[in-house]
C-alpha cells in the first residue's frame, strides 16, 4: 500500500456549512481542493504526523507515526529519507527549544502502543534520534499525546489522553546524563474515549476530543484548576455523532482558530480559538480527481510558510484514502477564505517565549500535611545558630494544628490543637528567668492566641499559654509577631477576617506560663491576612488582600495612621489576593520585603529601607529531575536570611503550596534558597 502527501489549493466545489445546531443545513461555498499527490511511506499507517521545521526550508521534514514501523521520515517532496524503531507508534507531537544539556533540542514525543508507553526523541541531523531515559508507562490504553509548554512556567509537558477517559500530564525534563524523563503531575479522568487531544503554549488551554460526547476544554496548568468547559457536544451542538482529531491555528490577533473532525461526516469544523471558540463554520475536504476525505485522522497546523503555501498549512493524515492511507496540506488560506475568515499571519512555532518573571525552583518540601483541600498554610522559620543544619520550620495546618519539620522537610512533631491559621515566632522572650523562644498561632477553634515554647534541644513545640487565651474576635485569622527594641517587649498581632486587627502583649504569667495583654484596635476597609513586623524600624506591614501593601508603626501607641506601599492596581505584577509577607535582613535596617502574589503565582520583592521601592517578582517552578513541582497560589510564606544549614547559608524562602502536584498530594511548604532568588532578580545575600 503506498502513502502520498498531497497538497491543496483554492478550487471551486462543495463545501458543507453548518447554521445552527445539530446536522444543519448546507450551502455552496468554495472548497479546498487537491493539486498534485506524491509518493510517501510504504506502510499501510498513516497516523499522527508532524512537519518538522529547520532553519534551512530544504531541510524541513514530515515525521510519520507510522504504527509497527516506527517514525518515518521524508522530506516535503516525498522522499523517504528512513525510519526508526519506536514500537508501535501512534501518537506524535514536537516542540523546539527543550534544553538538553546546555543546548535546545528539537523534541518528538511518541506513544508506544505496544506498551503504552511514551518515547523521546531529538530531531538531529534531520533524523529522530531516541534520548529517553526510559521508555515511561502510562498503566492504560494510550490513544494520543499533545504537548504543552506552560507559559506561566515555561516547563514543558506532555499530556496523554487514553481509552478509558484518561488525561494524564506530565512534566517533561532531561537530567544530567541528557536523557528525557518525565513525572506524573495530574490525572484528570472523563467516563469514556478520548481519541485526540491539542494544547495551546499562548494561552495554556487543553483540548481533548471525547470520541462519543464532544470537545472539552481544560486548564493546562497543572497548578491550576482544570476549569472543564465543554466547547461543542454531539447531540447538543453542531458534532453529528463522534468527534475526531483536533489542532490550533495562530494566524495572530484576530486569526486564532481551533479547528476540529465531525469524525461521521467528515467535515472539520473551525471554532474562534480567540473569543472563547465560539463556531465558525464548517467545510468538507476533497482529494484529487474530486474523490472526498471521508474521515481525515490526525491533524497538524503548520503556521511556518511553506512552499506554495504561504500562510501555512494544515497536515491531515486520510486513513481511507483511495490506493492507500496518506497525508495531505491543506493551504490554511484556502480552508480560511472558504468561510471568509482571515488567515492572519503564520506565527513561528519555533519561537519559545520566556516566562513572565524570573523562576527559581525549591530544592526541598515538606510532607505533604494530613487535611486534604484547602489545609497548609503558613510557616516560619527558627534559624539554630549553633548548629545550622539543625534549623526548624513550623507550619500550620489550619484543619488540624501545627507541625514541626526539619530543614530536610521530615514531621517531627504534630499537634493536633485545633484550627491554626498563622504561626510566628520571636527569640529572647523571658519566662521564668529564661530566655526562650515563644511561638503564638492564631487559634480559629478556641478563637484564641494560641501560645508555644519552642524546646530547641528537644525539638518540640510546648504549650506555655496561661489557659485559652480569647481574642474576642469572631474569627481570628491572620497573625504576626514583633519584638520592641524600644521596650524590650513582645507582642502579637491578630486579625479578624472582617479586617479588624488587634494587638497583644505577652506576659510571664509567673507560673511558666505567658498571659496575652490586649493593648491595641485598629482596622482595615477590607480583609487582610499576612503581615511582617520589622523589630529594628518599628514598623509593621500588612496585606490588604485586595488592595495592596501598608505600613505603619508596629508600636502599641502607634496609632491608625498608614500609608499604602503597594497598591495592587497600579502595578500589573500584582493579582489579588496579596497574602503572605517575609523580611529578609541584610543589617543595618537594609533589606527586602517578600509578598506573595497569589493571583498569579508569584512573589513580590520591595527595598526595605526609604519608601519600599518594587524591585521585582519571581515564580517558583517545578523541578522534574529532584520531583518538586512550583509553587502556585500561596497563603503564608517566611523568609530568613540566617544560615539554615547546606544549600540555605544565605537563607530561604519558605513558602505555602496551595497545588502539591508531581504528584497530586495534599498541601505542603516547599523550601527555596534565597540566593538563587538574589542571582534571578540581582538582589544581594547576607555575609
Amino acid at each position: 500500500m503506498t502513502n502520498r502527501l498531497a497538497g491543496y489549493v483554492l478550487g471551486a466545489s462543495a463545501v458543507v456549512l453548518a447554521m445552527g445546531g445539530g446536522a444543519a443545513a448546507a450551502q455552496d461555498v468554495p472548497t479546498p481542493v487537491v493539486a498534485a499527490a506524491i509518493d510517501t511511506t510504504s506502510s499501510g499507517d498513516a497516523g499522527s504526523g508532524v512537519i518538522v521545521l529547520d532553519l534551512d526550508a530544504s531541510h524541513h521534514r514530515l515525521v510519520s507515526a507510522a504504527g509497527l514501523d516506527g517514525l518515518e521520515v521524508f522530506d516535503l517532496a516525498g522522499a523517504r529519507l528512513g525510519a526508526v524503531p519506536a514500537g508501535e507508534a501512534g501518537g506524535l507531537d514536537v516542540r523546539y527549544g527543550f534544553p538538553i544539556r546546555g543546548r535546545l533540542e528539537t523534541l518528538l514525543v511518541s506513544t508506544d502502543k505496544t506498551d503504552n508507553s511514551l518515547r523521546f526523541f531529538a530531531m538531529r541531523a534531520g533524523a529522530p534520534v531516541e534520548v529517553g531515559a526510559r521508555s515511561v508507562p502510562l498503566g492504560f490504553a494510550v490513544e494520543d499525546v499533545c504537548l504543552l509548554r506552560n507559559a506561566s512556567d515555561g516547563g514543558l509537558y506532555a499530556v496523554v489522553v487514553g481509552d478509558g477517559g484518561e488525561i494524564e500530564q506530565l512534566l517533561l525534563y532531561a537530567n544530567a546524563e541528557g536523557q528525557v524523563d518525565a513525572r506524573s503531575a495530574r490525572r484528570i479522568n472523563l467516563p469514556s474515549k478520548i481519541k485526540y487531544c491539542v494544547a495551546d503554549d499562548a494561552t495554556g488551554q487543553l483540548y481533548a476530543s471525547q470520541q462519543a460526547v464532544g470537545v472539552w476544554r481544560f486548564n493546562g496548568d497543572p497548578e491550576a484548576d482544570a476549569a472543564p468547559a465543554l466547547v461543542d457536544a454531539a447531540g447538543l451542538g453542531r458534532i453529528s455523532e463522534e468527534s475526531g482529531s483536533l489542532v490550533l491555528y495562530d494566524g495572530g490577533q484576530g486569526a486564532r482558530y481551533l479547528i476540529a473532525t465531525d469524525a461521521s461526516s467528515g467535515r472539520l469544523f473551525v471554532y474562534d480559538h480567540g473569543a472563547g471558540d465560539a463556531w465558525l463554520g464548517a467545510v468538507s475536504l476533497t482529494g484529487r480527481g474530486g474523490a472526498p476525505i471521508k474521515e481525515p485522522g490526525a491533524l497538524q497546523a503548520v503556521g511556518t510558510p511553506l512552499a506554495g503555501l504561504p500562510s501555512g498549512a494544515l497536515l491531515v493524515a486520510d486513513e481511507d484514502a483511495p490506493g492507500g492511507a496518506d497525508y495531505k496540506l491543506v493551504s490554511i488560506a484556502a480552508l480560511t477564505g472558504a468561510l471568509n475568515l482571515s488567515a492572519g499571519a503564520p506565527q513561528d512555532p519555533r519561537a519559545v517565549s520566556a516566562p513572565r518573571f524570573p523562576a527559581v525552583v525549591a530544592v526541598a518540601e515538606t510532607v505533604p500535611v494530613g487535611s486534604p483541600g484547602d489545609a497548609a498554610d503558613d510557616p516560619v522559620i527558627w534559624a539554630d545558630p549553633a548548629n545550622p543544619s539543625d534549623s526548624l520550620i513550623i507550619g500550620t495546618d489550619k484543619k488540624a494544628g501545627l507541625n514541626l519539620y526539619d530543614m530536610q522537610g521530615r514531621v517531627l512533631q504534630h499537634l493536633p490543637d485545633g484550627k491554626m491559621n498563622n504561626v510566628d515566632l520571636r527569640e529572647g522572650f523571658m519566662l521564668g528567668g529564661q530566655p526562650v523562644v515563644l511561638v503564638t498561632a492564631s487559634d480559629r477553634t478556641n478563637k484564641a492566641v494560641a501560645i508555644y515554647r519552642l524546646d530547641t534541644e528537644a525539638r518540640r513545640l510546648v504549650n506555655v499559654a496561661d489557659g485559652v487565651q480569647p481574642t474576642g474576635q469572631g474569627d481570628p485569622y491572620g497573625q504576626c509577631m514583633y519584638r520592641s527594641t524600644r521596650s524590650g517587649k513582645t507582642y502579637v498581632f491578630i486579625n479578624d477576617s472582617n479586617g479588624e486587627k488587634r494587638q497583644w502583649e505577652l506576659v510571664d504569667a509567673g507560673n511558666g506560663k505567658v498571659r496575652a495583654v490586649r493593648v491595641r484596635d485598629f482596622a482595615f476597609a477590607s480583609q487582610v491576612e499576612g503581615c511582617v513586623a520589622d523589630d529594628a524600624t518599628g514598623q509593621l506591614y500588612v496585606a490588604e488582600e485586595d488592595v495592596g501593601l501598608w505600613r505603619l508603626s508596629a508600636e502599641p501607641d502607634g496609632g491608625s495612621a498608614m500609608t499604602l506601599i503597594a497598591r495592587i492596581a497600579e502595578n500589573p505584577a500584582l493579582k489579588d489576593d496579596m497574602e503572605g509577607v517575609g523580611l529578609y535582613d541584610l543589617g543595618g535596617g537594609r533589606g527586602y520585603l517578600v509578598a506573595s502574589s497569589q493571583g498569579n503565582d508569584s512573589y513580590a520583592v520591595f527595598r526595605r529601607e526609604g519608601d519600599q521601592a518594587y524591585l521585582g517578582s519571581f515564580i517558583v517552578v517545578a523541578d522534574g529531575a529532584r520531583g518538586i513541582d512550583g509553587v502556585s497560589e500561596t497563603d503564608g510564606l517566611d523568609v530568613s536570611s540566617r544560615n539554615l544549614g547546606p544549600g540555605f547559608e544565605h537563607g530561604a524562602l519558605i513558602a505555602q503550596d496551595g497545588r502539591n502536584v508531581l504528584p497530586g498530594e495534599n498541601q505542603n511548604f516547599k523550601y527555596v534558597p534565597w540566593k538563587s532568588i538574589a542571582e534571578a532578580l540581582g538582589l544581594e545575600v547576607r555575609r
